[in-house]
């Protein structure tokens, strides 16, 4: 029998995944799972295949004739590629095992800078656009011989892209057609930076996960002195385009909101020199809310790029007397390098930030007093094991029920009742 991780009951997410529909007995999977995860960091990969292993084990132990199909178990599940480049910084990938009748998931992180080549002898990081014409030279690599092609990209390439002011390029919309179009089945992203660009795929499936449990849980891990209730905790939307997903979080909290908005005169636009986006980050930042000073806050976004907004916001926080400042991410880019958080730390504006390890992070950054790396292979291997048994996805996208059994567990502990 192997050998099974246990956690603990309040924080399960194994049993948000449920491999059955209407009796007891299992699901199926389409058929064994191969892993390509070459354009992943080396220690977040090792982490989804243990955690993959140990899922198996788990349903092995619970239904014991599963372990006589074929693949279903094994101790890895990741699939060997090359993804060599030529001189000219041409790419060409090849599969180095077999993949014929797998169910194929090719996850990748675009993000990941921590990859490079050689070209024209210089050392140059692996870019975005170079990662998403690997993954699809993959998916060409594989077509023909694999049941099924799934691609799990965590940060949507080219998600912020994903609607047309004036006369822009449709990149998000265009890059999803074009991954149909190769053959894939499924593709599951984490937090997109808007789920309407599901729009430019209506007869395909495309998941965007949430991330919001693994946040707050990992808050209320770290500090374990919140009182998450309307007098001492509020959640903060930096800008206007986060208000949706801070109303989600203030709502599961049960705790106000405040936003962040830029205040600019819409004249100045009749004027040549000035675009719409050029007025906003000129504009003065403006708060909306009710008092704040006290209080911890909580602001949510959906990535940091330079890093630029939340401290900025963080600093008209603090002038307004706020205990501590917490900062919430699925994706922490940090494009301008991580000087000025530290300086933000040192100097008190900031207290801590979180952000999942989705998409990859330098070491330095993980070596700060300031930063929180929030672990997310074991969600992701569910959601593998869960699409390849073509099984519900609903609890285990939609974190809303863990989050309140969560959140009562933690007041609970505060309150000397567990």
């Amino acid at each position: 029998m192997p050998n099974i991780l246990t956690e603990p009951e309040h924080v399960s997410r194994s049993e948000a995944l449920v491999l059955r529909n209407y009796d007891e007995r299992i699901l199926q999977p389409i058929g064994p799972v191969g892993i390509i995860t070459h354009q992943l960091e080396q220690s977040f990969s090792d982490a989804v295949n243990f955690h993959l292993c140990n899922r198996r084990a788990l349903t092995i132990a619970k239904y014991p004739e599963q372990r006589q199909l074929a693949g279903y178990y094994r101790s890895e599940y990741r699939i060997p590629v090359s993804l060599k480049r030529f001189n000219s910084g041409e790419g060409h990938a090849t599969i180095l095992d077999t993949v014929r009748g797998h169910d194929l998931f090719i996850v990748t992180d675009v993000l990941n800078y921590g990859q490079s080549y050689i070209r024209y002898n210089q050392k140059v990081s692996i870019s975005p656009d170079e990662h998403f014409e690997d993954l699809c030279r993959l998916i060409s690599a594989a077509h023909g011989v694999s049941k099924r092609i799934n691609v799990v990209m965590p940060y949507l390439y080219q998600g912020r892209r994903y609607r047309r002011d004036s006369r822009e390029s449709l990149d998000c919309a265009v890059m999803l057609n074009r991954l149909f179009e190769l053959g894939i089945s499924n593709f599951v992203t984490f937090d997109a930076h808007d789920e309407r660009i599901a729009n430019a795929v209506p007869r395909h499936n495309f998941e965007s996960a949430a991330t919001s449990f693994q946040l707050i849980e990992a808050l209320l891990s770290e500090c374990s002195d919140l009182q998450i209730d309307k007098d001492h905790f509020m959640v903060i939307s930096a800008d206007e385009a986060s208000i949706s997903r801070c109303i989600y979080y203030a709502s599961v909290l049960r705790v106000p909101l405040g936003i962040f908005y830029r205040k600019y005169d819409p004249r100045l636009l009749n004027r040549s020199e000035y675009t719409l986006q050029k007025l906003k980050r000129t504009a003065e930042k403006k708060f909306l809310g009710e008092n704040i000073s006290g209080k911890d806050v909580l602001i949510v976004d959906d990535m940091i790029d330079s890093g630029k907004t939340v401290l900025e916001c963080a600093e008209k926080l603090k002038a307004q007397d706020v205990r501590r400042v917490f900062i919430a991410v699925s994706f922490a880019q940090f494009s301008e390098g991580i000087e000025n958080f530290n300086e933000a730390y040192d100097n008190g504006l900031i207290n801590k930030v979180f952000a999942t390890n989705l998409s990859y992070q330098p070491p330095a950054l993980l070596e700060t007093e300031w930063f929180c790396d929030v672990n997310l292979a074991k969600y992701l291997a569910l959601l593998i094991d869960g699409i390849n048994h073509d099984a519900s996805l609903s609890k285990l996208i939609n974190p809303t029920e863990r989050i309140y059994s969560l959140l009562n567990s933690f007041k609970g502990d505060k309150n000397g009742q567990n």
